[in-house]
């Protein structure tokens, strides 16, 4: 029979983990683009360093420019590893993935609005969208025969606003406030959609159902946006009615952040703030086995609104959140 084994799950946003352009290429039409061949051996060589001491099973991903990238940074890693990726990049090449030990079942793609939620408007121009700006990505794995973990990444719109011209700053509040209102918009309705896979793959069964939902949520684990993927209202960590069950549980997701949070941990710096923006969602089944969760918190580069894709030090300007669980 087998037993419980120990497993580390983990997400992180690698920051502009892209090749560089072949040489005699065109200026880059994205801004994903590693400067160089030696600054590209330089970022994969780092960032498999970090993921070799954490040790994960599998880590969700985000800010990947490809599955030959995807491939570079698991060459770098001891063992056999298994990878998929998102079909659906953003205007600057990057997208979601998933790396893992355990071989990938049942990988889904979900890109597209979910039914009755209408387009949303993205610009002055009254344009308007019908799907996630990244695409988000399910896998299903089993840790050992027989039972099943189901994982979905996701990167959701930043905070951070883009002006027309592509412009990052402003002088007119008008135009700030409506940009600002334009990237909520696009953030909540791409919560609803990764909620709605999340219904996928919860089945209304979660209270025996390990599902996770994992990424970069761009906000506070108190966000309304964030707040969104947890289902029905209460019981969260923290919360007092955490320890009392109801039947809302078997649709609920908890975020783990109240744990982080009390030990000091943070996933990113924004103007000299410490932000935990970087989530880990689990299925009510889950609670039980968690063994601990944290964020390997380095020393983080401050992220600045007026230029959010400025190169910073090696290996990324977010910090992995990983999770211990017994499955």
């Amino acid at each position: 029979m087998w037993g419980v084994a120990v497993s580390i799950i983990g997400t992180w946003n690698l920051e502009n983990f892209c090749r560089p352009l072949p040489p005699g290429s065109p200026p880059s039409t994205t801004k994903c683009a590693a400067k160089d061949d030696a600054a590209y051996e330089d970022k994969v060589d780092a960032l498999g360093g970090v993921i070799t001491e954490i040790g994960p099973d599998l880590l969700g991903v985000q800010e990947v420019g490809s599955q030959e990238t995807l491939e570079d940074l698991v060459k770098k890693l001891t063992g056999t590893w298994h990878t998929a990726i998102s079909d659906h990049p953003d205007g600057r090449g990057i997208r979601v993935g998933v790396i893992s030990r355990w071989p990938l079942l049942d990988i889904q793609q979900r890109v597209n609005f979910p039914a009755h939620l209408g387009a949303v408007q993205v610009e002055d121009d009254a344009s308007t969208i019908h799907e996630m700006g990244r695409g988000g990505l399910a896998v299903r794995v089993e840790p050992a025969p027989g039972k099943s973990l189901h994982v979905a990444v996701c990167h959701l719109k930043s905070k951070l606003l883009t002006f027309p011209g592509n412009q990052h700053s402003t002088h007119d509040e008008g135009l700030r406030a409506r940009y600002a209102a334009y990237a909520l918009f696009r953030r909540s309705a791409e919560a609803v959609t990764m909620r709605a896979l999340a219904d996928e793959l919860l089945q209304g069964e979660g209270t025996n159902r390990d599902v996770i939902v994992l990424g970069d949520f761009n906000d506070d684990w108190q966000a309304a946006t964030t707040q969104i993927l947890y289902g029905p209202p209460g019981s969260q960590i923290g919360t007092g009615g955490f320890d009392h069950p109801d039947q809302g549980d078997a649709k609920r997701l908890w975020n783990l952040a109240p744990r982080i949070l009390e030990q000091g941990g943070y996933s990113r710096v924004f103007e000299g703030q410490h932000e935990l923006i970087d989530h880990i969602l689990i299925s009510h089944s889950l609670l039980g086995k968690l063994q601990e969760v944290h964020t390997a918190t380095n020393k983080l580069p401050s992220v600045v609104a007026t230029h959010p894709a400025a190169p910073h030090d090696k290996p990324s300007d977010h910090s992995p959140v990983v999770a211990t669980f017994n499955l």
